[in-house]
């Protein structure tokens, strides 16, 4: 107890706090310290409890490590109202206007706002109190005897037990009989003895004898149950006072361990480092001696040379006196063994080399890069919030999202991937639903599925490794097609010319390369150059419901037309290549413009033409003359909905569902998606983002229908 009495000073007046009060930064200071420092900031004095004149509270009963301040003198407020406020004689409290008062709190540094009832709104600290108290009775140094309130003098005993809700002090004996076990009594608190008895709950200032039974987190303040229906708080997370204290008493409980087990984890890193580092220079050391070892023991065995050398040494010697020899048959005699031996003595000298080298230059150490690694090293850190890349994230039969870390981020073992969506309004305003998580994602892509159609979701991602969670992404939006999308391959057996277009694998792909009957039909005169068209259609035939599918059209391509038909009026019209000379299917606009019932009759065709990077939107309708053909940029996808009932074809910019443009079709038989290409070009299917099976894709003709359909349809 004593190592907390630092803790229960009060900041103003360095002595030990009396009656703290809690201010709007959590911070606590005592009510007469407060109340002095807004009188000398020129506030009108609070209206303030009376001060307790008991021996627990006195300042004789203070710590005896800090110098005992003298008694408050009671004058000591109407000396600084007069010596700062002055007197207003016939000036009534009435007349003033609400004062906003602003409280400089000496903990954080901050002024607080007290609002306009000041220190009136500032709860009682209780908790602050009891600590204070069993401190007193903890360090029990000149504090003075609670005697019982029961017994009858002269045999007055001191006060064991203090009751909270009688608010008297009894000994044992006079405690068991005021408090006789069996009756409501016994179930009374009983405290310490005291001389200043607190109430047992707290009450709301606001709302007198009501009590505080909710916490709200986002003010972070108490409420009764008259606040809480307060427009201020609604939307606010609210609680339970009980479910408030065990939730931040258990965060309380599990963060007190924490430093020490992050200390014992930090030494435990430290003390493997030493040993690994320990371990590894006793390893280098035995190395380095093993090859001295292996060195002396080959520079050992050329001892045997090193005497040799030392004979030639004599040889010379000996040669030198063989010169000074003046008898001439001796010298010739002598000279001609002694030069042979001085031959070959040359020739060892020569040839001699130490087996080992004997300096051990070649064993340095570069650490470098460890002692740059050892001073970088620190504590692991979170990951950064994840880039996701929009070039990538799309939403067509599933949401695929698809995002990357920063280059400087740390590692993450896992993402938590969160999306929700939104209701009512596209804008700022719209609302959303309850955040929806996908947790322990692997990897850096995610794909979310159980979708509603023609909705927007709003999407975030963050990393975690050991440090906990980082922060969330930028949140991104994706709107879902309007209707269930439709799967489909190309089918190729309607006028298809080989030398022409060619197909990918899957039949998701197709390329077109203008040949010479391109050349050939353009140079017959007056041809539609229609006659070198080639068509690809679905191998998927549509008969009821709405269906949504994208594709995507090279934008170097000459012409292509995307779209759907009639599946009997398609076939006619390809096999038949002498009617396209003529006008009345021409499919650029999706109108028959050659029949005069055209106008009350939807067209069999229904496309848009497309090439060299932009899109034709035709005319709104037939009988609006003064708004004509309009050129769009070619978007990178192009999505098409078909409504069969409605007969009506819209065209969308697929990455945001941007309307392009809308037409009409004849839907009184099966409707097939179609492809048609005019020169060069390539387009592509949008893949579905559930992988489907794509190695066997055998001929197939799918009629989607949910009633029986006669043999003629």
């Amino acid at each position: 107890m004593k190592s907390i009495e630092r803790e229960l000073h009060c900041p103003v007046c360095e002595e030990m706090v009396k009656q703290p009060i809690v201010l709007p930064c959590m911070h606590s200071v005592c009510v007469l310290c407060a109340a002095e420092v807004l009188v000398q900031r020129g506030y009108p004095p609070p209206e303030l409890p009376p001060e307790p004149n008991t021996p627990t509270s006195s300042p004789i009963t203070r710590s005896p490590r800090q110098t005992r301040r003298p008694p408050p003198k009671t004058d000591r407020l109407d000396r600084v109202i007069r010596t700062v406020c002055g007197t207003h004689p016939g000036r009534r409290r009435k007349d003033t206007p609400p004062v906003i008062m602003l409280f400089p709190c000496p903990t954080c540094g901050k002024d607080v706002e007290l609002g306009e009832r000041g220190l009136a709104d500032c709860l009682r600290n209780l908790t602050l109190e009891r600590i204070v108290e069993r401190y007193r009775h903890t360090v029990s140094l000149g504090s003075m005897a609670v005697m019982c309130q029961f017994c009858k003098p002269p045999q007055a005993l001191e006060a064991t037990k203090g009751c909270a809700d009688c608010r008297s002090n009894f000994c044992n004996e006079c405690f068991k009989l005021y408090h006789p076990w069996g009756t409501p009594r016994a179930q009374h608190e009983h405290i310490l003895p005291t001389h200043s008895f607190r109430p047992k709950v707290l009450v709301c200032v606001e709302h007198e004898q009501e009590r505080l039974q909710f916490y709200c987190r986002s003010c972070q303040r108490l409420l009764c149950p008259l606040c809480k229906l307060r427009r201020a708080h609604s939307g606010h997370k609210i609680m339970p006072i009980a479910l408030a204290y065990q939730t931040l008493k258990t965060v309380n409980i599990i963060n007190m361990p924490n430093i020490a087990v992050a200390k014992e984890q930090l030494n435990q890193c430290v003390s493997e480092l030493r040993g690994v580092l320990a371990e590894r220079q006793g390893a280098l050391a035995m190395f380095l001696e093993g090859a001295r070892a292996q060195r002396a023991g080959t520079l050992n065995a050329q001892l045997s040379e090193k005497q040799s050398l030392l004979e030639n040494a004599a040889l010379l010697t000996y040669t030198q006196e063989l010169l000074k020899e003046t008898d001439q048959s001796c010298f010739v005699q002598a000279a001609r063994v002694t030069h042979n031996r001085l031959v070959k003595a040359i020739e060892n000298l020569q040839h001699f080399s130490l087996s080992a080298d004997p300096s051990f230059r070649h064993f340095q150490m570069d650490v470098s890069r460890e002692l740059k690694a050892l001073s970088s090293m620190d504590f692991i850190q979170a990951p950064l919030a994840p880039v996701i890349d929009t070039q990538k994230t799309l939403a067509y039969d599933q949401l695929y999202l698809c995002w990357r870390l920063p280059q400087d981020s740390a590692p993450a073992w896992h993402y938590s991937v969160e999306y929700q969506r939104k209701v009512g309004s596209s804008g700022s305003n719209g609302t959303h639903c309850s955040w929806q998580r996908l947790d322990d994602v692997g990897g850096t892509s995610a794909v979310i599925d159980k979708l509603e159609m023609d909705s927007v979701y709003v999407l975030r991602v963050r990393g975690c490794n050991k440090a906990g969670f980082g922060e969330y992404s930028e949140e991104v939006y994706l709107h879902t097609p309007p209707a269930p999308v439709l799967s489909f391959c190309l089918d190729s057996r309607w006028g298809l010319h080989a030398e022409r277009v060619a197909l990918g694998k899957g039949q998701t792909y197709a390329r077109s390369v203008p040949g010479m009957t391109l050349l050939q039909a353009a140079d017959r005169a007056l041809t539609s150059c229609h006659l070198t068209s080639d068509l690809l259609v679905a191998d998927v035939s549509i008969t009821q419901g709405r269906h949504y599918w994208a594709c995507s059209v090279e934008p170097g391509s000459y012409l292509v037309k995307v779209g759907v038909g009639i599946e009997a009026k398609l076939q006619e019209w390809f096999h038949l290549p002498q009617d396209m000379a003529s006008p009345r299917y021409d499919p650029d606009s999706g109108h028959d413009s050659g029949a005069e019932d055209a106008l009350d009759n939807p067209p069999p065709f229904c496309f848009l033409t497309m090439g060299m990077g932009k899109i034709l939107l035709p005319k709104c309708g037939a009988s609006n003359t003064s708004t004509g053909p309009l050129t769009a940029p070619l978007p990178p996808r192009l999505g098409l909905c078909l409504d069969f009932e409605k007969g009506r074809l819209t065209f969308y910019d697929a990455h945001s569902l941007r309307v392009l443009w809308e037409g009409t079709v004849d839907c009184s038989a099966p409707v097939c998606p179609a492809f048609c290409f005019i020169g060069g070009g390539a387009l592509q299917l949008q893949e579905q983002i559930a992988n489907r099976n794509t190695e066997q894709n055998p001929p197939r003709r799918v009629t989607i229908q949910t009633r029986a359909t006669d043999a003629g349809h």
